[in-house]
């Protein structure tokens, strides 16, 4: 029994430990890159980076934690937010077509699908007429 419990306490201070070496090796939060977000652009090797290539768009721009401009993004770049989906990414294109864009989050709010917690995700994820970079998701 002895022999058991000791097992049982090595195996325990072996996972505590790796527990503890993969705590100090994750990554923390500062960002990766060393300039302001609306300057990150993507190289054709699909790197992000400070300086020389292409503004980030849709997929891209979520995944480095940038806002979309919900009045230029497509109906595929609107339905990669978490939650929204094709059907709701359809029905603000629609809206936002028939409106001739989204000039407050009201006009948002009123587009059939978006209710309290769609809006908040949206305003999150999006800017009205903004830089697609206006500020970090979430």
């Amino acid at each position: 029994m002895a022999s058991r419990t000791a097992a049982l306490a090595a195996v325990a201070l072996g996972v505590l430990g790796v527990g503890v070496v993969a705590r100090l090796r994750w990554p923390d939060a500062a960002p990766a890159l060393e300039c302001a977000p609306e300057s990150v652009r993507i190289r054709p090797d699909g790197v992000a980076t400070c300086g020389d290539g292409a503004v980030p768009t849709g997929a891209q721009a979520l995944a480095l934690g940038l806002r979309l401009d919900l009045n230029s993004a497509t109906e595929e770049e609107l339905a990669l937010i978490p939650g929204v989906g094709r059907s709701l990414a359809r029905s603000l294109v629609d809206a936002r077509e028939a409106q001739g864009g989204f000039k407050r989050w009201e006009d948002v709010d009123a587009v059939r699908g978006v209710g309290a917690a769609k809006l908040q995700t949206l305003q999150a994820a999006t800017a009205l007429g903004g830089p697609p970079d206006a500020g970090p998701v979430w």
